[in-house]
């Protein structure tokens, strides 16, 4: 299937490794111009090298924090002087403070307002520049990375799903309101994606390995690549008629818990 994005300029945030990275990717390789921003200059910097030389797309790493308004305005800044339109937005985050705690343990201020911070308003700061350049060209893709916690709530998983729950909500209310310009607004909620190659990540132990292949109907891990792959249909042209929605990829982990 030919998803329409040739020449198409996409915008990854967080793309300096994990999903964002991957995504980066994924729309590459279908011919899309790829803008990077994340804080790791030199990180950015290899990832735009390695795309444009082996998916023939011209990219443009950006450093900055989605935390940062002067990095924001830089960052539009560097896109309209570069490529002078933006087709894509795809919204990924950092995470939340570590570790994790129990919702009701959950009583530091600094905790909850950085999670704030780095999950919802940066993304909220994004859009609202992102929507304006979209509607020039009267087509779009906004695609927020969230969480399948959103829709069946994990343990010490608080500081996360509830301003990933915002980010739906915001986005959902961005879908009804941008569709007349033909942007459309989604999200993908991914859970038990193996991160166990990702740099900086905890392996599992066996037995918690395990036990988390268990929450999935189909008993493994999903990969960064079926993740992503999501993430390319949703920025599509063939994917035109889908908006307001959250796609759950989380090997039905959701809907076998409820039915279990």
């Amino acid at each position: 299937m030919d998803l329409g994005l040739k020449g198409k300029v996409a915008l990854v945030t967080a793309s300096s490794g994990g999903i964002g990275m991957n995504a980066a990717r994924a729309l590459a390789n279908e011919g899309a111009d790829i803008v990077l921003f994340a804080r790791s200059a030199e990180k950015i910097a290899r990832i735009a090298g390695s795309l444009a030389h082996e998916c023939g797309v011209r990219t443009l790493p950006v450093t900055g924090s989605m935390l940062d308004a002067s990095d924001i305005d830089r960052l539009f800044s560097s896109i309209e002087e570069t490529f002078g339109r933006l087709d894509i937005a795809v919204l990924n985050t950092g995470r939340p403070p570590s570790p994790l705690r129990d919702a009701v343990k959950e009583d530091d201020k600094v905790r909850w307002d950085l999670s704030y911070e780095t999950l919802l308003s940066g993304v909220v700061a994004i859009t609202q520049r992102a929507a304006p350049m979209m509607r020039r060209g009267n087509w779009g893709r906004m695609i927020a990375i969230t969480s399948a916690s959103v829709h069946l709530p994990m343990p010490h998983h608080a500081l996360s799903t509830v301003f990933r729950a915002g980010v739906e909500a915001y986005m959902k209310h961005l879908a009804s309101e941008l569709g007349r310009d033909g942007i459309t607004v989604n999200c993908v909620a991914p859970a038990l994606i193996d991160s166990s190659h990702r740099e900086g990540t905890v392996a599992y132990s066996a037995e918690e390995s395990t036990k988390r292949r268990g929450m999935s109907a189909l008993g493994r891990f999903g990969t960064h690549q079926e993740l992503c792959s999501v993430v390319a249909f949703l920025a599509s042209v063939p994917a035109g008629f889908v908006t307001g929605e959250s796609l759950r990829v989380d090997g039905g982990m959701v809907t076998y818990a409820l039915h279990r």
